[in-house]
């Protein structure tokens, strides 16, 4: 699983689900507990997991949908480093 975007922002998790789930990429959603255990101090942000075979369309997606900067930066296999 490769972490497609991180974020406190509720609406843009749900938006974010919403989008996968209509393509159809499996998803999830990591750190939902602690989050809603710290109160929304933002100390531990949700998590966008993906498999690896759907991270590229993934970021397409988000791309298209105009959330190109809630991207987490690619994997280092990706960079080539």
């Amino acid at each position: 699983m490769e972490e497609l975007i991180r974020t406190n922002d509720l609406v843009t998790i749900s938006f974010v689900e919403a989008l996968l789930k209509d393509a159809d990429i499996g998803y999830i959603v990591a750190d939902q507990a602690m989050s809603a255990l710290e109160g929304m101090v933002g100390a531990f942000p949700r998590r966008i997991l993906i498999d690896a075979d759907d991270v590229e369309r993934a970021r397409r997606l988000m791309t298209d949908a105009g959330l190109a900067a809630e991207l987490r930066p690619k994997a280092q296999a990706e960079r080539g480093a």
